[in-house]
């Protein structure tokens, strides 16, 4: 079970709900309760599986976006090779937890979602381009590999090329006359190496 499972208001949308919060918590049969404690459970098992695979978290804020909307924003996650979940802030903090997204914690206040990617842009690119054309999410923060960014910081990554893009980059340089190709290499190595190296394998230039 995902964190699909808690709405944008951060509310359990379970058996409970069928009672309009009228129940009190003593009248849930004590069998309800320890699945409940399990679903949870589940569910914190599952995110702190995900955040060990990837390098970037984004937070963001949104309210009253539509079932449309939200679908559209996983699409676009999902083709840039990243994840969208809305998140409950109780559970997601007991995820983070030390995790090296534990700075995200503070972050996590109101009706809340999590990007994520283990490209080292793509969740930040499409978080804020969405955001751009819907005023209903805001982007709050980030966590790049242990590193805390706040909004600004997860809309300037946003603007770097991604792995995919660099690596297409890279082809079509092999791919110019050998002539540009000798200017690139004519630079000092060091340059080439931290140009190259940057993106290499987890993409840290970022």
């Amino acid at each position: 079970m995902g964190l699909d499972g808690w709405d944008r208001g951060g509310t359990w949308d379970g058996p409970w709900s069928q009672c309009n919060g009228t129940v009190e918590r003593s009248a849930v049969p004590a069998s309800e309760t320890n699945v409940d404690r399990s679903q949870k459970a589940e569910v914190v098992s599952e995110f702190r599986q995900r955040l060990e695979d990837v390098s970037l978290v984004v937070v963001t804020r949104q309210s009253g976006l539509t079932v449309a909307e939200s679908t559209e924003l996983r699409r676009r996650m999902r083709q840039a090779g990243a994840q969208y979940k809305v998140t409950k802030n109780r559970l997601a903090r007991l995820a983070l937890d030390g995790s090296k997204f534990t700075d995200l914690a503070p972050l996590l206040k109101g009706p809340t979602g999590m990007a994520s990617s283990k490209d080292p842009v793509a969740a930040a690119k499409v978080a804020v381009e969405f955001a751009k054309t819907n005023e209903k999410m805001e982007i709050v923060g980030g966590v790049l590999d242990g590193k805390l960014l706040d909004a600004d910081g997860v809309k300037a990554l946003a603007t770097l090329p991604s792995l995919d893009e660099l690596r297409a980059r890279l082809v079509g340089m092999l791919q110019t006359p050998a002539t540009r190709i000798a200017v690139v290499l004519q630079a000092p190595a060091s340059q080439v190496a931290r140009v190259l190296g940057a993106y290499a394998s987890k993409g840290e230039a970022a």
